[in-house]
């Protein structure tokens, strides 16, 4: 029996450990929500996120988006469930992909936020742990709501829809995980017609602050992502360079010239909260 014990403890200390890079999930397609209409005209409307975004976002001392937690009603708790099972009793596939592509990314952070409100007070997301397993870890993989018939975890938006359906690395700086290490949540919702700016928009931010990629010393610190998901960014180091100097701003972009491969990486899971109005 103490061998079981120091066996299990032995494991769960090597995974508390290793931390998010050995659970970073792999891009696995799920071939039902690849239908789409490319003739399709619908539009989703995002008019109520848009409002909670613009009512409760703010920036920070540092320029990080935050979210006011605390401050929001109960009647926009309200809108915010109205909106959620709104999206969920839409046909996707019925939707041409630029319409498809904002709803899984509004989806996904709406959820996020409700996941937070629904667990509040919380430091970190990484704290509500309600995915199934016994070494769960967050809330990623439980099944929140059903679109179509089937179940959907946030697991399932990002990495077997998002991500091998659209093969674009500007996803992750769309979808927001509710932490300060996080690319930005934008202060607007998605939609068709913004998504590739909005995109463009949230990778200059994160490239161009300490959280996505910092030089010291000669040495680059980049932020978590980019090591958790190099696949997405290349597939190697030389890969997440070229990919910062698409984002870069000219003081950054020379100094990446410079450097041939990724010395740290570093990620923040505080909670992305404002603490006052």
């Amino acid at each position: 029996m103490q061998k079981q014990i120091l066996a299990v403890l032995s494991v769960t200390t090597f995974l508390l450990c290793v931390g998010p890079a050995l659970a970073a999930p792999k891009s696995e397609l799920w071939q039902h929500w690849t239908e789409n209409d490319p003739a399709s005209v619908l539009q989703v409307n995002h008019s109520t996120w848009d409002r909670l975004l613009k009512a409760y976002l703010i920036n920070g001392s540092d320029g990080v988006p935050l979210f006011r937690y605390s401050q929001v009603s109960a009647a926009d708790r309200t809108a915010l469930d109205h909106y959620i099972r709104q999206l969920t009793q839409t046909a996707v596939s019925r939707l041409n992909r630029n319409e498809q592509k904002a709803f899984w990314v509004n989806l996904y952070n709406a959820l996020t936020v409700k996941i937070i409100l629904d667990h509040y007070p919380v430091k970190s997301i990484r704290d509500i742990d309600i995915s199934p397993g016994l070494f769960s870890d967050g809330p990623w993989g439980k099944k929140l709501v059903s679109v179509e018939g089937e179940k959907i975890s946030l697991d399932d938006i990002e990495h077997r829809i998002l991500r091998p359906i659209w093969k674009d690395p500007r996803v992750h700086y769309g979808v927001n995980c509710a932490s300060i290490g996080c690319p930005n949540l934008q202060a607007e919702a998605f939609t068709a017609e913004n998504t590739d700016e909005l995109l463009d928009k949230g990778a200059r931010e994160f490239v161009n602050s300490p959280r996505g990629a910092r030089i010291e010393n000669g040495k680059l610190t980049v932020s978590s992502i980019y090591v958790w998901f190099e696949s997405d960014f290349g597939g190697t180091n030389a890969g997440v360079i070229d990919h910062l100097k698409k984002y870069a701003q000219p003081d950054l972009r020379t100094q990446l010239e410079k450097i041939d491969h990724i010395s740290d990486n570093q990620y923040d899971w505080k909670l992305n909260e404002a603490t006052s109005n």
